[in-house]
């Protein structure tokens, strides 16, 4: 992707969204809604440029049953925050 005329040699090399997530990865979890996950990938690659996963994960809530979710890790904690102020798709949770 071109943003601000530089190319981001990790989607260059299509390697910024991985398929699993390290341990070193700051995570968070939200409930799974709607299309929510192919919303929130289109967000990062247009706001974000650090390495990223997300995924489909299981929750579970305060009556112990299971509740489908969205996994989704950063490599760089201050993306995270990022992400955690400005995603307008959070504020529905």
């Amino acid at each position: 992707m071109i943003r601000k005329g530089k190319i981001n040699p990790l989607d260059a090399l299509e390697v910024r969204r991985l398929e699993f997530c390290p341990a070193y990865f700051e995570v968070y979890q939200i409930a799974m809604r709607y299309n929510l996950h192919q919303s929130i990938i289109s967000w990062i690659d247009d706001n974000l440029s650090g390495r990223y996963y997300i995924g489909k994960n299981v929750l579970l809530d305060e009556n112990q049953s299971m509740q489908a979710a969205v996994k989704i890790g950063f490599e760089k904690p201050k993306e995270l925050s990022h992400f955690l102020l400005a995603c307008p798709y959070l504020k529905y949770n």
